[in-house]
């Protein structure tokens, strides 16, 4: 055996010269795999920018030296790459997107709250976005609730106070339900937004969340917005 079973260290043969070669480059692949963390995982070739100790997920349209390696962690060592082969069940930090990943056998993809051994799965994710308040009665946020997904609540933070003529504070919801999330939310800078859904509520189609003024109009401000989601997926196709 030239190597070992789970994470593909190499060993040294005995009668083995410079042994030092395999000894580090088993170390290097125990720094990249023990407490995996992602740097990115949507660099799609090697970039000479790229610092010792540093990991990349090779993504699906990988290009240069990366090409036909998809799904494989390339470590910077030593100016060059080191190049590991994931097994089912690795996970990983990608820092990029402050997600948990783990590797299915065939693609990496969130980490589960819980699953079943067929593939079904129960997700859930915290996605956050900035809001640049547009003047008048009410905005629509870029970012939608997405269809099939259930939302626990929504939560906030003013970044930039929030003015307007004759404004008092401002409500949170959805069209047809505009204080689902929340009213009478204050303007100033640090104010919050704690607006949990009252039983659960899923969303069948992309929706936006809705930002209404109250005693006024908005003028401009900013908010930080975090949305917590549920999804749910069914069983792996059968082959």
């Amino acid at each position: 055996m030239h190597s070992t079973s789970q994470l593909g260290l190499p060993l040294v043969m005995p009668a083995q010269a410079q042994m030092h070669v395999t000894v580090n480059e088993t170390f290097v692949r125990l720094d990249a795999a023990v407490q995996m963390r992602f740097t990115r995982n949507t660099l799609r070739s090697p970039s000479s920018l790229s610092v010792e100790g540093e990991c990349f997920l090779i993504p699906s349209d990988a290009t240069a030296e990366w090409e036909g390696l998809v799904g494989q962690i390339a470590a910077r060592s030593n100016g060059g790459w080191v190049y590991l082969v994931p097994s089912a069940g690795w996970t990983g930090w990608d820092a990029e997107t402050a997600t948990r990943l783990i590797f299915d056998g065939l693609v990496w993809s969130p980490e589960p709250q819980a699953a079943s051994k067929s593939g079904a799965s129960t997700l859930a994710e915290v996605v956050e976005f900035d809001h640049e308040i547009i003047a008048g009665p009410s905005n629509l946020t870029s970012f939608v609730v997405p269809a099939n997904t259930q939302l626990l609540g929504v939560t906030g933070r003013v970044k930039s106070g929030i003015v307007g003529s004759a404004l008092s504070g401002w409500r949170l919801g959805v069209e047809g339900a505009d204080d689902r999330y929340g009213s009478g939310i204050g303007v100033s800078f640090n104010s919050y937004v704690l607006g949990m859904s009252g039983y659960p509520v899923t969303y069948y189609e992309d929706t936006p969340l809705k930002i209404t003024a109250e005693g006024g109009n908005f003028g401009s401000g900013a908010v930080r917005f975090c949305a917590h989601l549920v999804t749910v997926r069914p069983p792996a196709p059968f082959l």
